[in-house]
């Protein structure tokens, strides 16, 4: 029997752990989060664009652990905004802002703007120790709302309006969401290729 490759997740999420080992479930693969392996240094994400966050923090986890990594960045470009918050979205109001404040910020940026286009971005890299790296890219097409709506998923959901269903991202249930999301389409690209996603890894090793 072939012995599982590991993996290890960027991240001390457990949340998002778990969700990576359901979606990965049955391939032969030994995933691993940053808390088991004690204290390593925090990478600063301060990269100018998704791509360049998510490489940094698989490419050094990787580097350091000495095992494949896989890391993710997202964040929500509105257009009338020139792309903000973009790769700052997360802290956009503020290192120590809740998800409540950061909407509330951005709902008070597009007053009186007619223009609410906005889309969600989500990139995956998976790098090994020398630096190679794969990526994984989705997007999502939305409007930003007039007012926040609904108490499911986190971030910017709230205001976040997918017109296809006619519902804010804090509106869906968590199958629908994963269905349509940014995060939920670039897991699934690279869910419909690991096979050989783990032939690169143990070539690259």
């Amino acid at each position: 029997m072939t012995q599982p490759f590991p993996l290890v997740i960027a991240t001390r999420n457990p949340g998002k752990i778990g969700e990576l080992r359901s979606l990965l479930y049955g391939f032969e693969i030994d995933i691993k989060g940053l808390s088991d392996f004690g204290a390593i240094p925090e990478v600063e994400e301060d990269g100018r664009s998704f791509d360049e966050n998510a490489y940094k923090k698989a490419s050094f986890t990787a580097r350091v652990l000495g095992i494949p990594a896989l890391a993710d960045d997202s964040g929500l470009e509105v257009a009338a905004l020139g792309g903000a918050p973009g790769v700052h979205s997360a802290r956009y109001a503020g290192v120590d802002a809740d998800d409540a404040l950061k909407c509330r910020k951005l709902l008070r940026a597009m007053t009186g703007i007619a223009d609410r286009r906005a889309v969600f971005t989500c990139v995956i890299s998976i790098a090994v120790p020398s630096g190679a790296a794969l990526t994984y890219e989705g997007r999502c097409e939305g409007l930003i709302a007039e007012g926040p709506a609904g108490n499911q998923g986190f971030g910017y959901d709230p205001i976040f309006y997918f017109p296809p269903l006619g519902k804010t991202f804090a509106q869906l249930s968590a199958a629908e969401k994963n269905r349509v999301s940014h995060r939920g389409r670039a897991l699934a690209e690279l869910k419909s290729e690991f096979d050989k996603v783990i032939d690169w890894m143990r070539l690259h090793m």
